[in-house]
C-alpha cells in the first residue's frame, strides 16, 4: 500500500491487494471445475421483495431451491451487494453499506471434504494468512430435532491445523451469552455455537426456519487481529464477540436439510455448499489490520480526500470513511443504471450521495468534489467489471448532476438550522432566541449556567425541509455536531406535520381541514400488518401462549401489549426484529377469507377477543398456504403485501420494550 504523505499511515505496501485476492479466488476455484459467473445487479431481477442485492447469495437462491444453472454444478463469483439498513453504523472500522462477497456452489456436487480443505488452502497458501490467526465456529447440534453436532467439519479443520503444527482444541460455547461468560482457553481454535450463530436458513435458527426450506449448519472462519479486549461488550473475549478483535471473513453453508414439518428436519438426497467470504474483509487480513479502509479497494479514494482537503485521515477518520463508503455505493448504483430520486432505490442512492456532501462539507471541502472522487473509484474497479467502463461518462454526469444541486441546498440549510436554534432553561423552561444569544454574548450569566441548553423542536426540522429541502436525517446528524438537542418526540412531531401538509394539499377548503382519515391511511395499514407480524414472532420466540393485551395505532409508530413476566433480553428483541422484516422482505401476500367465527377458531386463528365477535369473521392470512407467516381474526385495514411495509428503504424496529403492567410488557416500534 503507497503510504499518503498526510495519513502517516506507516503500512508502505499492501501484502496482497483486494484486486489480486478477487482475482485468485476466481481462478482458483476455477481450476477446481467451477464455472465463473458474472455479478448480478445491485437491483434484483425478477424480486420485489427487497430493494438491493444484499448477500453473494442472494441470486443463487433460485438455483439453491432446485433450479438448474446453465453454468453446471459447480460456481463461483464476485457480487456487489448493498445493504441500506447498515448505513448509520459505517464511520467504525469494518461496517460498510457497500462490499463484495466472494462465493463459490456446489449445487448437489460437492461437499464438506472438499469445501473445508480448499478454503483453508486458499486463505494460508494463496492469500497467506497465518493460521496462527484463523479461529473457526461449528454448529453445536440440536438434539430436539434429531440434528447432530457437526463433529465433522470440526474434524476436518482440526486435521488441517494439525498439519501446520497448531493447536486446534474444541470448545462447546453454545450461544453468544455464554462466549463472554466463559471466553477463550489456552490451545483453543474451534468452537461450537448454537442456532443463533451456526445454522443457516431464510429465516434464522432451526425453530425459525419455513417449513419446506433447505436449509443446515454452518462453519465461519474468523480472523483474530490481537487488539485488546473491550469488556464493555462483555467480561470475556471469543470468535462471535463484537469487540473487534476477531473478525469474520467468511462463511460455509452446508445445506444439507429439508424443514419438512414443524419440529422434523430430513436430510436432503443432494446437499448444497454455498460459501461467502467478505472481500475486503480478507483483504484487512491480509494487511493484518482491521481497518478495512486501508484497502487497495478504498485507500486511493482517501488519499485523494486527503490531497482535495488538505486534511488527515487520522484527524478525520469518521467523515472519510463515510464519504468512501457511500460514494462507492452510489457509484455502482449508478452503474446498474439507478438515478436519485425520492423514491426506492433512487432514495438510498441520493441518501447516500447527500450524506457524503455533508461530510464532505465537515472537511472543508464546499466546491463540487465529485469530478474528481468518482473517476478514482471507477480506476479500481473498471478492468474487473467490464460495466464500469461502459458506463464511465453516465456515472459522472449523474452523480455530479445531484451533487451541484444539493450543495446549494446544503449551505442553506445549515445556516438556516444555526438560525432555528433556541436555548432552553431546564429549570424555569424560559427560551432565547438565536437573535437574543447574539446580542448577550457569552458574558451573559444565562449562558453560563448548565442549567441552559441549546434545542432544535421536531418544527424547525419542518420547516427546513420545507421550505429549503433540507432532508430530516440531515438536520439530525447537524444536531448531533453541533451538540445540539432534539425533542424527545422529533419524530412524532415532524411526521404530524408531514400528515398536516397532505391533508392540506387534498383539500380546497380552508380552514376546514380534517384531522387524519379515520385510521384508514396507507400508513396505518402498514403499521396495522406490522402488528400481526410482531404478534407472530413473539409467539415463536415465547410459545402459543403469547396473547395480545391491547395495541394502540398511529401513522407514526405501533404499541403493542402482551403478556410476559420478564424483560425481553436484546437478542429476543433483536430476533423480533429480524423475523418480522424476513416477513417483509419475502413480501408475503396478505389477503382475508369469511368464515363462522368457531370454524375460524378451529382452524387455529389467532382471536384473543372471539367471542365478541358475530357470527362470521374476517380471517387475515398473511403468506401462502404452505408459508403461513400470520393467521388471525381481524376487521381491518391491512396492506395488500408484506413488502410494502419496507417501501422507501425501511425496516422494522423496535424503539422501546417495557412494562405495561403487572405480567404485561409494551412494545413500541416503527418502520425506519
Amino acid at each position: 500500500m503507497a503510504a499518503s504523505l498526510l495519513s502517516g499511515v506507516s503500512v508502505t505496501m499492501y501484502q496482497m491487494n483486494a484486486q489480486d485476492i478477487r482475482a485468485k479466488y476466481l481462478a482458483f476455484f476455477e481450476e477446481r471445475g467451477h464455472t465463473v459467473i458474472p455479478r448480478a445487479k445491485l437491483i434484483p431481477e425478477n424480486d420485489p421483495t427487497t430493494l438491493f442485492t444484499g448477500s453473494g447469495m442472494q441470486p443463487m437462491i433460485p438455483y439453491l431451491l432446485g433450479e438448474p444453472h446453465s453454468g453446471g454444478v459447480r460456481l463461483a463469483d464476485s457480487q456487489t451487494c448493498l445493504r441500506a439498513q447498515d448505513i448509520d453504523e459505517v464511520g467504525d472500522n469494518r461496517h460498510t453499506t457497500f462490499f463484495e462477497m466472494l462465493g463459490n456452489w456446489s449445487l448437489g456436487d460437492y461437499f464438506k471434504a472438499e469445501q473445508v480443505p480448499w478454503m483453508f488452502e486458499f486463505l494460508t497458501d494463496v492469500v497467506g494468512l497465518d493460521p496462527r490467526k484463523l479461529y473457526i465456529t461449528c454448529f453445536i447440534g440440536a438434539p430436539e430435532y434429531d440434528i447432530p453436532k457437526d463433529t465433522e467439519a470440526a474434524e476436518l479443520w482440526q486435521k488441517l491445523f494439525d498439519a501446520k503444527g497448531l493447536s486446534s482444541g474444541v470448545a462447546d460455547i453454545g450461544s453468544e451469552d455464554d462466549g463472554y461468560k466463559r471466553g477463550i482457553k489456552e490451545g483453543e481454535r474451534i468452537f461450537y455455537y448454537d442456532g443463533s450463530k451456526n445454522w443457516w436458513s431464510r429465516n434464522g435458527r432451526p425453530e425459525t426456519t419455513p417449513v419446506g426450506d433447505p436449509c443446515g449448519p454452518d462453519s465461519e472462519m474468523f480472523y483474530d487481529f490481537g487488539t485488546p479486549h473491550n469488556p464493555e461488550y462483555g467480561e470475556y473475549c471469543h470468535p462471535n464477540c463484537d469487540c473487534g478483535r476477531f473478525m469474520e471473513i467468511g462463511n460455509n453453508v452446508f445445506m444439507a436439510y429439508r424443514k419438512e414439518a414443524e419440529g422434523t428436519f430430513v436430510p436432503l438426497e443432494k446437499p448444497n455448499i454455498d460459501h461467502g467470504s467478505g472481500l475486503e474483509r480478507i483483504a484487512a487480513a491480509a494487511n493484518d489490520d482491521p481497518d478495512v479502509f486501508k484497502i487497495s479497494l478504498m485507500w486511493p479514494v482517501i488519499e485523494k480526500l486527503e490531497q482535495i482537503s488538505g486534511k488527515t485521515y487520522d484527524s478525520n477518520t469518521n467523515a472519510m470513511r463515510v464519504i468512501v463508503d457511500h460514494l462507492r455505493a452510489a457509484t455502482f448504483l449508478a452503474v446498474d443504471g439507478v438515478v436519485p430520486s425520492n423514491k426506492e432505490q433512487g432514495y438510498v442512492m441520493r441518501r447516500l450521495l447527500r450524506r457524503a456532501i455533508r461530510f464532505a462539507f465537515e472537511l472543508g471541502i464546499e466546491q463540487n468534489f465529485l469530478q474528481e472522487i468518482v473517476p478514482v473509484i471507477a480506476d479500481l474497479y473498471e478492468a474487473d467489471f467490464p460495466e464500469v467502463v461502459k458506463n464511465r461518462e453516465k456515472i459522472t454526469e449523474v452523480l455530479v448532476k445531484e451533487e451541484k444541486v444539493f450543495r446549494q441546498t446544503l449551505r442553506k440549510g445549515i445556516q438556516m438550522f444555526e438560525k432555528k436554534i433556541i436555548w432552553v432553561d431546564i429549570k424555569t423552561g424560559n427560551r432565547y432566541d438565536h437573535l437574543f444569544a447574539s446580542r448577550a454574548g457569552e458574558d451573559n450569566p444565562i449562558f453560563k449556567r448548565e442549567e441552559v441548553t441549546p434545542m432544535v423542536d421536531g418544527s424547525a426540522l419542518y420547516d427546513l425541509y420545507d421550505t429549503f429541502g433540507f432532508p430530516v436525517e440531515l438536520s439530525v446528524e447537524e444536531a448531533f455536531k453541533q451538540n445540539v438537542t432534539l425533542s424527545g418526540e422529533w419524530r412524532e412531531e415532524f411526521d404530524a406535520k408531514m400528515q398536516e401538509q397532505r391533508e392540506r394539499s387534498q383539500t380546497a377548503a380552508k380552514g376546514t381541514f380534517k384531522g387524519g382519515l379515520g385510521g384508514q391511511t396507507l400508513q396505518h395499514k402498514k403499521y396495522h400488518t406490522a402488528t400481526h407480524l410482531l404478534q407472530s414472532a413473539l409467539r415463536q420466540l415465547f410459545g402459543s401462549e403469547l396473547r395480545q393485551h391491547g395495541s394502540n395505532i398511529t401513522e407514526e409508530r405501533l404499541r403493542f401489549d402482551f403478556n410476559l413476566d420478564r424483560k425481553m433480553t436484546p437478542e429476543e428483541i433483536a430476533k423480533a426484529e429480524e423475523l418480522v422484516n424476513g416477513w417483509i422482505t419475502e413480501d408475503l401476500p396478505v389477503k382475508f377469507t369469511e368464515y363462522s367465527t368457531q370454524q375460524a377458531l378451529d382452524m387455529g386463528a389467532i382471536g384473543p377477543f372471539g367471542e365478541r365477535y358475530g357470527e362470521t369473521v374476517k380471517v387475515y392470512q398473511m403468506g401462502p398456504d404452505d408459508h403461513i407467516a400470520s393467521l388471525e381474526i381481524c376487521g381491518g385495514p391491512h396492506v395488500d403485501h408484506t413488502g410494502q411495509l419496507a417501501e422507501g428503504g425501511k425496516r422494522f424496529k423496535i424503539i422501546k420494550e417495557e412494562a405495561s403492567s403487572a405480567g404485561i410488557r409494551r412494545i413500541k416500534a416503527m418502520l425506519v
